[in-house]
C-alpha cells in the first residue's frame, strides 16, 4: 500500500470506527459484530504502526469507550478506566513480553489470568462499606451515574462484609446470562417488539433505563475485576480477588495465577474450547502481571496499561477483501460464485475462498469485487461472506455478473422457473464429470481412502478415467507410468478402490451424484426400495410416495436412470464386479421417527460417527434446522444452526445429553 492509499484508508477507517464506537458504547445499538469492530481497529493500528506519520493523538486507537449520555448525571472516576490492548496469537503475547523486557521488566514470576467477559464495565463506590455510587466507564475519565439501576443487580452487595472505613472503589463487569438473554428476547417476540442483538448490549441498555424497575426485571449479574489500591496495600492481583471475595463481592471463579507463557496459552486454549459450557459470553482472556508493583511500573501507553493484555479467542469472523469472484461448476452442473479473498486466518485455518451460493445471495449481500467484507466459519466447513463494509468503499469496486455460458464447456446456462440456481445443462461437461468423481470418492459417498481430487485429476488428465465406473477397471501397471505414482502408492490406490467393490446401497445412490439427491434422501430411498433395480425402475408417482421425496426430486431420479449414458455406467459397475448391498429396510430403534442436526465439534466422536449412531437407532440426520427437527446436538463452537434452533425453539442438547440418549 502506498502512503497516499494508506492515508485515504486511515481516514475512512477512523470515520467508520468512530461511528460504530458511538453506536456500540453510547447508544447500545451496534450495527456490526464485535469481531468486525475489532478487525477495523486492528487494521487501523497496523497502518498507524506502518506509517507513523499518520498516527494522531485523537485516533480511535487511543480512545476508550464512548461519550456519556446527557440524560444521566456525570461521575468523574477516581482514576482513568482504561481498556486493554489486544493479542490474537502466541506471537502477540511474546511481543508483549518483549516490550516489557525493554522497559526493564524481565523474568516476571507470575501472571494472573481472568476470563474476558462480554459485558458493561462499571465502577462502584463504597463509603464505610455502604454502596453510595455506581457509574459506567464512559470515555474513561467521566461516566454516567447509574447508581439506582446498579442497586437492582442482586450480585452487587449494598453493604460490604468487614470492609474498612473510608472510600473503596471496585470495578467490574455487569453482564447478562445466555438464559436470561433468551428469556428477554422471548418476551420481546411475544410483545411484537424488536429482538435484541446480543447479551452485552442488552445488559448495557438495561443499565441505562431511566426507570430502575425495568433494570430490575432484567436479572443482571456482576463480577468484579479490580479493586483500586491507592495506598498499595495489596501485593498481587490475586490478593485483590481474595479480598473482594472476603467482602462479599464475587470475582470470576475461573481466574487463576500461572507462572509461564505455556500456562498462559493453556489457560486461554482451555477456555476457548470450554466457553460454550458457560452461561455467559466470552471473547477471550485477560492476562496481567500478578505483582501490582511491577504492573504499575510498566505504566500506560495511549489508552492501555502495559502490564496487561486482552488475549482474544480465535475469531469466528475476520475482515478481508474480495480480490475476485469466479464461477465454479459443480457435479450437478450448478454454477456457484466463489469469492477469492485476500488470505485471512479464521478459526485456526487460513481462508482464501468463500462461497457466495448463487446470484441471489450476491444481490442480498450487495457484494462487489474489491469490497471489504467480514467472513465467517462459525463451526461450518465452508466459509461465508457475512457482511459487506460498504462504508469502506473507494469507488473502484466492480459489479459481478453471472456468465451466460458455462465457463468450462461453453454451453448456454439455464435456470429453471422457481429455482434459485443457474446450471450448465451439458451432462458431459468436463467440470461436471470431474466434480462427480470427486464426490463419488468422498468420505460421505464411497469413502475411497487416499483417492482425492489430486489423484482423480491425474487419472483423468492421463485419460485412464472418464467416469466413476472406470475406477474399478484400473490396474497397478496403469498407474506406475504416471508422475508421482511409485509402485507402493499405485498398489495402495488400487487396493483402496478394490476395498469398495462391496458398497451399501445408500452410499452408492448418494455417490452417483443425482441432482437433488442428498445423503439423507439416498438413505430414505435405500430403506424404502431396498435394491438399486427397484429404485431405477420406480415411477415418479412411486418415488413421490416416499417420505421426504417431492416431485422435483422424483423427476430428477427418473431422468437420471432413463439416460443411456447412465445405464451404460451401471453396466460397467456390474462388469467390474461391484456388488451393491441390499438395504435391510427401516430400523425401528429408540430414535425412530426423530430427526437430528449436529453442529460444532464433539469431543468423544466425529460428527460422521454420531450420525451413524443416530441412524443405527432408527433416527435421521439432517443438514439443516427446521421446525420439524427433533433436536440439535451442539458440540463446541456451534455454528449458525445453533442460533436458528434457538429462534425456532427447537430443543438443543449438549454432547453429554446426546451420549445418554444413544446409550
Amino acid at each position: 500500500m502506498t502512503p497516499i492509499e494508506a492515508k485515504e484508508r486511515v481516514k475512512k477507517l477512523r470515520q467508520v470506527i468512530n461511528h460504530h464506537r458511538h453506536q456500540y458504547h453510547t447508544l447500545d445499538v451496534p450495527e456490526i459484530s464485535d469481531a468486525a469492530f475489532d478487525a477495523l481497529v486492528h487494521e487501523l493500528a497496523g497502518l498507524e504502526k506502518e506509517f507513523p506519520d499518520l498516527a494522531k493523538p485523537n485516533s480511535p486507537t487511543q480512545q476508550v469507550g464512548g461519550q456519556p449520555l446527557k440524560q444521566f448525571g456525570k461521575v468523574q472516576h477516581i482514576s482513568r478506566m482504561n481498556s486493554l490492548n489486544d493479542a490474537f496469537s502466541p506471537e502477540d503475547v511474546q511481543k508483549w513480553l518483549e516490550r516489557l523486557a525493554n522497559l526493564g521488566i524481565k523474568d516476571i514470576p507470575e501472571f494472573y489470568c481472568d476470563l474476558k467477559m462480554d459485558g458493561l464495565a462499571v465502577e462502584l463506590k463504597y463509603l464505610a462499606g455502604v454502596f453510595v455510587q455506581g457509574s459506567t466507564r464512559g470515555d474513561g475519565l467521566i461516566g454516567e451515574d447509574i447508581t439506582q439501576n446498579l442497586k437492582t443487580v442482586e450480585t452487587i452487595p449494598l453493604r460490604l462484609k468487614g470492609a474498612p472505613a473510608g472510600e473503596i472503589y471496585i470495578r467490574g463487569e455487569v453482564f447478562l446470562t445466555k438464559k436470561e438473554f433468551a428469556r428477554i428476547n422471548k418476551e420481546q417476540k411475544q410483545k411484537g417488539g424488536k429482538l435484541y442483538a446480543n447479551p452485552r448490549n442488552t445488559a448495557a441498555g438495561s443499565l441505562r433505563q431511566l426507570d430502575p424497575a425495568i433494570t430490575a426485571g432484567r436479572k443482571l449479574n456482576f463480577y468484579a475485576y479490580d479493586l483500586i489500591d491507592a495506598d498499595n496495600k495489596f501485593k498481587t492481583k490475586k490478593e485483590k480477588y481474595e479480598t473482594l471475595d472476603k467482602w462479599g463481592i464475587a470475582a470470576n471463579p475461573n481466574s487463576a495465577a500461572v507462572s509461564t507463557v505455556e500456562e498462559i496459552q493453556a489457560f486461554r486454549d482451555r477456555w476457548e474450547k470450554g466457553r460454550e459450557k458457560l452461561d455467559y459470553e466470552l471473547d477471550g482472556v485477560v492476562i496481567s502481571i500478578n505483582d501490582n508493583r511491577l504492573y504499575e511500573q510498566a505504566g500506560i501507553i495511549g489508552k492501555a496499561p502495559r502490564g496487561g493484555i486482552a488475549y482474544k479467542f480465535t475469531p469466528r469472523e475476520a475482515q478481508t477483501s474480495v480480490e475476485d469472484i469466479q464461477v465454479q461448476v459443480g457435479r450437478t452442473g450448478v454454477l456457484t460464485p466463489v469469492a477469492h479473498l485476500r488470505p485471512v486466518l479464521i478459526g485456526g485455518t487460513t481462508v482464501s475462498r468463500a462461497t457466495l451460493h448463487n446470484i441471489d445471495e450476491i444481490k442480498r449481500l450487495g457484494v462487489k469485487i474489491g469490497d471489504t467484507v467480514m467472513v465467517g466459519r462459525a463451526g461450518d466447513v465452508i466459509p461465508d461472506i457475512l457482511q459487506v463494509l460498504t462504508e469502506l468503499r473507494t469507488g473502484q469496486e466492480k459489479d459481478f455478473h453471472l456468465p451466460k455460458k458455462c465457463p468450462v464447456c461453453g454451453t448456454a446456462i439455464k435456470k429453471e422457473e422457481g429455482q434459485v440456481a443457474s446450471y450448465c445443462p451439458n451432462l458431459d461437461c468436463p467440470a461436471r464429470q470431474r466434480e462427480t468423481i470427486y464426490h463419488f470418492c468422498s468420505r460421505s459417498a464411497l469413502n475411497i481412502d487416499g483417492v482425492g481430487p489430486a489423484i482423480v485429476d491425474a487419472l483423468m488428465d492421463a485419460g485412464l478415467v472418464q467416469d466413476y465406473a472406470d475406477l474399478f477397471s484400473l490396474k497397478v501397471e496403469d498407474l506406475q507410468n504416471l508422475d508421482r505414482f511409485a509402485e507402493v502408492s499405485s498398489a495402495n490406490v488400487i487396493k483402496a478402490i478394490a476395498d469398495r467393490k462391496k458398497v451399501p446401497l445408500a452410499r452408492f445412490v448418494y455417490g452417483l451424484g443425482i441432482m437433488h439427491v442428498g445423503e439423507e434422501t439416498a438413505r430414505v430411498l435405500a430403506q424404502h426400495f431396498r435394491t438399486l433395480d427397484k429404485i431405477s425402475e420406480a415411477t415418479e408417482e412411486e418415488l413421490t410416495a416416499v417420505e421426504d421425496v417431492g416431485p422435483v426430486v422424483s423427476a430428477s431420479i427418473v431422468e437420471w436412470f432413463k439416460r443411456p449414458y447412465h445405464r451404460n455406467i451401471l453396466k460397467k459397475f456390474e462388469k467390474a464386479g461391484v456388488k451393491i448391498l441390499a438395504d435391510k429396510g427401516m430400523v425401528k430403534g429408540k430414535l425412530f421417527g426423530q430427526t437430528f442436526v449436529i453442529t460444532g465439534t464433539l469431543d468423544s466422536m466425529s460428527r460422521e460417527e454420531a450420525g451413524a449412531k443416530i441412524r443405527a437407532l432408527g433416527g435421521k440426520v439432517s443438514s439443516s434446522v427446521s421446525k420439524d427437527t427433533s433436536a440439535v446436538i451442539a458440540g463446541s463452537d456451534p455454528g449458525s444452526k445453533y442460533d436458528k434452533a434457538e429462534r425456532l425453539k427447537v430443543k438443543i442438547i449438549n454432547e453429554e445429553e446426546f451420549l445418554k440418549l444413544i446409550r
